[in-house]
């Protein structure tokens, strides 16, 4: 039921972590894929790792907080593939500071890139699952969408998301469109190997299962809601942290 052999999804974020994973755990369901980085040297471990599994796969490389690069994205599916089932808004970027101290570019960046980067995404793929009447949109949210000291640009934009992503599932709902978020917990990826020392421990503590996540914990889950085995749910987000919302 969560097979995605011949369906063409197209990722932003895939250079590392929580998109890398969704990459690969969806190359190993058998989908076609249009990967996203800011950089072809940045992309490159992706694409080999997608190679070596036997998959079909193109990078576009540009910067998601611009509106052209959703556009070529999407362009570069029906490209190469004829057809878009897929849609994952990956990308996303930290700038910590608490709230007093927090600069204007920290603000706006952040949201740039981990929200409105979002919208154009869903913009530019909606437009042709509407056509088709099917899809997939998924969006990576975080816990932090519920607040977190000295995020306030991060958990804002995540927060925005969901929001975000629900209006997309009622708009989309009757062209058989579904919108899900996915909020990862404490992942193991090169954003939280920065984390403080002590906020890690004190978040870690927090998660009854005891251990942090891996980005292909997120990739699971994102396969199942890619999947067929989802095509009931829509406008729901699922946490994906080892029980550290509770």
């Amino acid at each position: 039921m969560c097979d995605l052999t011949a369906k063409v999804a197209v990722i932003t974020g895939a250079s590392r972590g929580i998109g890398q994973g969704i990459a690969l755990s969806f190359a190993k369901h058998g989908a076609k894929l249009v990967v996203n980085a800011t950089s072809q040297e940045s992309i490159l471990d992706t694409m080999e790792q997608l190679r070596s599994l036997g998959t079909q796969a193109v990078a576009v490389i540009g910067d998601v907080a611009e509106a052209e690069t959703s556009e070529r994205l999407v362009e570069q599916a029906l490209h190469s593939y004829g057809s878009l089932d897929i849609a994952v808004s990956c990308a996303g970027i930290n700038m910590d500071g608490m709230l007093h101290k927090m600069t204007d570019e920290q603000w706006k960046r952040v949201l740039d890139v981990d929200l409105t980067a979002a919208f154009y995404l869903i913009r530019s793929a909606s437009q042709i699952m509407r056509q088709q009447g099917s899809g997939r949109i998924l969006t990576i949210s975080s816990a932090a969408w519920l607040g977190n000291l000295g995020q306030a640009n991060y958990a804002a934009a995540k927060a925005g998301l969901v929001a975000l992503t629900n209006t997309a599932a009622r708009e989309l709902g009757r062209y058989h469109i579904t919108c899900n978020t996915i909020c990862p917990g404490l992942i193991e990826t090169d954003m939280t190997a920065h984390m403080p020392v002590q906020a890690r421990e004190e978040m870690c503590r927090r998660i009854p299962l005891q251990h942090t996540g891996d980005p292909l914990d997120i990739g699971n889950a994102a396969v199942f809601l890619a999947s067929e085995a989802a095509s009931y749910i829509t406008g729901e987000v699922l946490n994906v942290g080892g029980g550290l919302i509770l």
